[in-house]
């Protein structure tokens, strides 16, 4: 741990974090709302970045916490870490990230992210820095082109994902239909039938949600409920570098979950105002 002390957290922008991420994290591809960048250091060296913004779909993800308004979460959607920087370094980032925000952004309540425990892994970060286990289930959300690329449904489907991905899927889909790829994405329909019948499947395994409490508060209004980290074995959703995990998924972490953590962002995020 003495070489992870060395490790900083702080603002960089948004091209700096986006050629980080491209280049470090798994998919390859940044979430375009990101609005918080904070980029991680040893030495003075750039060797990471956590991104956060809102969710996607923000209207099945508000209700988790009763009377959350609009502005009081934020989704943790990406972080990608340099294999140079020390060992057990991520809890630590994510720690000093929780109490910036909360320092900074003191409207933000609680903090969302999810495991991709189909091409990644099953949380063993989030279990280590203080996020509660709130959901498992199989897979419907990434989606395999026949071209082995991969895409959150989500992020493709017309009136809800962002153009980049929707262009992105869309020539894809022209490289390997003939007579599909041109029109699929503007049918206006916002559901994955056409790129089913264009060869698409969703990858097989699970995606897990985990949720940290800025405010304590906020934990006694959840409204699902905190499932044990021995879920994830019984499911048989454990994975790790992208490989099933045969390891328990609560071997060195609390077991009931309590403890606390942290995380931090970067200015422009709304102030405190009504419901969206």
């Amino acid at each position: 741990m003495g070489e992870a002390k060395r490790l900083e957290v702080r603002p960089i922008s948004a091209s700096d974090a986006n050629r980080i991420v491209k280049a470090l994290h798994y998919s390859g591809k940044v979430v375009n709302n990101s609005q918080l960048h904070l980029g991680v250091f040893l030495d003075g060296k750039c060797g990471g970045a956590m991104q956060f913004g809102p969710s996607l779909d923000k209207r099945k993800i508000q209700p988790l916490v009763r009377g959350t308004l609009w502005n009081e979460f934020i989704e943790l959607n990406r972080m990608a870490f340099a294999d140079w920087l020390p060992r057990n370094g991520e809890s630590r980032c994510l720690g000093y990230a929780m109490r910036w925000i909360r320092k900074t952004y003191p409207h933000i309540k609680w903090v969302v992210s999810f495991a991709d425990g189909t091409q990644c892994g099953d949380g063993t970060i989030y279990r280590a820095s203080g996020f509660v286990l709130t959901g498992i289930k199989e897979n419907n959300q990434i989606w395999e082109a026949p071209t082995g690329e991969t895409f959150n449904d989500t992020s493709i489907r017309p009136g809800i994902g962002g153009k980049q991905q929707q262009q992105q899927a869309k020539a894809v889909i022209s490289r390997t239909t003939t007579t599909k790829g041109g029109h699929i994405c503007e049918t206006g329909a916002s559901s994955m039938k056409k790129y089913k019948e264009a060869g698409w499947k969703p990858k097989s395994g699970f995606q897990l949600r985990y949720v940290y409490f800025i405010d304590q508060d906020a934990r006694k209004r959840l409204t699902v409920p905190v499932l044990p980290f021995s879920e994830i074995d019984r499911l048989g959703a454990g994975m790790y570098k992208g490989k099933t995990r045969e390891r328990s998924a609560d071997s060195g972490t609390p077991g009931n979950q309590s403890g606390r953590g942290g995380a931090i962002p970067t200015r422009s995020l709304q102030t405190p105002g009504g419901e969206g």
